[in-house]
């Protein structure tokens, strides 16, 4: 029988996975959490509560998330296994799937493949 975080963590996946917004913080004058930021945090949170499982869905939303969704993943995966998150990075680069970004109040669009190849730069400069 699955648990209640077992749900939690479902629901949050989905949310995830039809992303079309990518922000980890309050986006606008009023710093409104936006839905698949709340589920980011879900994630966030199961992966230290429920590893496995929480890593599992993770993965799944690597291969056949949304744009953004995969972004959400792959930040999720480089935050528990460095390597891990590179290679996804790495993979993700060449993705011409386009979604919004946030970071507090400014809205942008980009590409995967543009975000994920700004995540290398980042790594490789750290």
């Amino acid at each position: 029988m699955s648990g209640s975080w077992e749900r939690e963590l479902d629901e949050a996946a989905r949310k995830l996975d039809g992303a079309d917004t990518l922000a980890f913080g309050g986006v606008g004058l009023a710093g409104q959490i936006l839905p698949a930021t709340e589920a980011y945090r879900t994630l966030e949170q199961g992966l230290r509560e429920h590893p496995e499982a929480a890593r599992k869905r993770i993965d799944r939303l690597l291969r056949r998330g949304s744009p953004a969704g995969r972004a959400y993943a792959a930040t999720l995966l480089e935050a528990v296994d460095p390597a891990a998150g590179r290679d996804a990075w790495a993979r993700l680069r060449g993705d011409d799937g386009e979604f919004t970004t946030f970071s507090g109040c400014l809205m942008g669009r980009t590409t995967l493949g543009e975000y994920a190849a700004d995540r290398l730069a980042s790594a490789q400069s750290s």
